[in-house]
């Protein structure tokens, strides 16, 4: 019998006056947490709540997030977060996807109304039963007719609560994928599944006494949430949670707090190596306390990884996973990484690349990156025919290409589907891309193929100068045509004040596709 509630109920009986989240000026024991996530059990349970059932989650990285998910474990049933960005008629999809019964979902602010959002959402989905809104402050009565606030849904339920007994291969979370195939699937993570992720983090992470993780990472996706939030609260951290991430932001709670783990994507690595006010915070002090820096979600580029570790004195170890994954399977070591690559296999997970056939491509060959063990998911939520197709032999086929090195480190080339096809020849963009960077005008880029006539595809390169850099698109070209292969180089560059992220920091190439 497992739970990953047991996540924070072992926190919370072993250091219980610790500080388990700091968020702003507010600050929440392991005991506060849990006593609160134990009002959350018993109010769900209230209302017919069981194991099985769904409970969808929409909230930012506040104290209220970690209080809910656990509360909604402790009764045996499933979690369902939800991305923050997504509008009514998104969310009505992943409720009725999900057969959600119960929706909490915080208020939100003027420029993301959540709460409007969620209620709209909500009214739509005749399977969602409960609606409850999650208010910052507790006082204010929910402006939507039948429905109750946080506060409300809470008051007066016990602090104990005895958590359900849930089987290892139970599903405890339904993250839903991005969906750039067709409309999102939801993967089935087990509490094995989670509660072994949060471990792996857990014993790689632990440094001393115990550590502060800055979470700037959203909560609601699988990188936060396994690999800080859930293997924090394995190790008994303090998770320094910040709603919306920005460079000043983060490293004024890194100097504050003394933060000692960050992980984070590509681009807020970026934005931290090139923010122009950097030098008002005391660097000295954040390098001194920052022991571990985390990155994944895609590839980091090389240029930006050195950059970092020179600027914050500390190593980054890259890693690789999917929602599908619980997310780690691959990862670099303090021990033993290698700049560039992705590392190696977790504990209890085998990886093979390989060709069409499914035949393992020699080492140094490119081929699709497939994923066995403990991480891979129970398989997408109501899909036979989706898990079928990604699921085969026990072997997940994660859509990635990928190598390995003559030592065993892997290495991403990119997504399939990003992978562009100029004239008969395969063109992967991430290498063009660590190309671009080193290129002393270039700050970020994104590489994409267009509809050409002839090619079938084209080669277009997204570009954000740096500061005051004056470089024009035909000399750009150029430089690329000395750099690269004929059939590679971007043939177009259209500069760019910035570029579109997903909220969790992901560049958006179906968009600028």
């Amino acid at each position: 019998m497992l739970n990953l509630a047991i996540l924070l109920e072992d926190s919370a009986r072993n250091v219980p006056e610790r500080t388990a989240v700091i968020c702003g000026d507010a600050r929440m024991t392991y005991a506060e947490i849990n006593a609160k996530a134990n009002q959350v059990a018993n109010a769900l349970r209230e209302i017919g709540v069981g194991k099985g059932d769904k409970v969808a989650l929409s909230c930012p990285n506040l104290p209220f997030f970690p209080i809910v998910y656990y509360g909604i474990l402790k009764t045996g049933a499933v979690v369902v977060p939800l991305n923050v960005l997504l509008k009514e008629r998104e969310i009505a999809y992943h409720l009725a996807d999900s057969d959600a019964r119960v929706y909490f979902c915080f208020q939100g602010a003027a420029d993301l109304p959540m709460g409007e959002y969620g209620f709209a959402g909500f009214s739509q989905t005749e399977t969602c039963e409960h609606f409850i809104l999650i208010n910052a402050n507790p006082a204010e009565k929910s402006p939507f007719e039948n429905t109750q606030t946080f506060a409300e849904f809470i008051e007066n339920q016990p602090t104990e609560y005895e958590s359900e007994l849930t089987n290892a291969d139970d599903t405890a979370v339904i993250l839903y994928t991005s969906g750039t195939t067709g409309q999102p699937k939801g993967a089935e993570l087990t509490h094995l599944n989670m509660t072994l992720n949060a471990r792996l983090f857990g014993v790689y992470d632990a440094r001393r006494g115990y550590d502060t993780h800055l979470v700037a990472l959203p909560l609601f996706h699988s990188f936060g949430q396994s690999v800080q939030m859930n293997s924090g609260f394995y190790n008994g951290a303090t998770l320094n949670l910040l709603p919306r991430f920005a460079p000043e932001a983060a490293l004024s709670e890194m100097e504050k707090n003394e933060v000692t783990i960050f992980a984070g994507v590509p681009t807020m690595y970026w934005a931290l190596l090139n923010y122009a006010d950097a030098d008002k915070f005391d660097l000295a002090k954040i390098a001194a306390n920052l022991a571990t820096c985390h990155a994944g979600g895609s590839p980091l580029p090389l240029e930006v990884l050195r950059g970092f570790e020179a600027k914050f004195d500390t190593k980054v170890m890259e890693g690789y996973g999917l929602s599908e994954t619980s997310p780690a399977a691959v990862f670099n070591k303090a021990w033993n990484s290698r700049p560039g690559s992705v590392g190696f296999p977790v504990w209890g997970v085998q990886i093979r690349v390989v060709d069409e056939s499914g035949a393992d491509v020699p080492t140094g060959d490119l081929g699709e990156i497939i994923i066995r063990g403990h991480v891979v998911m129970k398989g997408y939520y109501k899909q036979p025919d989706a898990t079928a197709a990604a699921i085969k032999n026990g072997w997940f086929y994660s859509g990635d290409i990928g190598r390995f090195d003559a030592d065993g480190f892997l290495y991403i080339a990119d997504r399939v589907k990003d992978m562009i096809l100029r004239g008969g020849f395969n063109v992967y963009p991430r290498e063009l891309e660590e190309v671009l960077m080193t290129h002393e005008a270039v700050s970020l880029c994104a590489v994409v193929g267009t509809p050409h006539d002839e090619y079938g595809e084209e080669i277009k390169a997204y570009v954000v100068p740096k500061p005051g850099a004056k470089i024009t698109e035909n000399e750009l070209v150029e430089w690329c045509k000395t750099n690269m292969a004929s059939y590679k180089y971007p043939r177009v560059v259209e500069f760019r004040d910035s570029l579109p992220m997903t909220a969790t920091g992901k560049i958006l190439k179906r968009e600028l596709r």
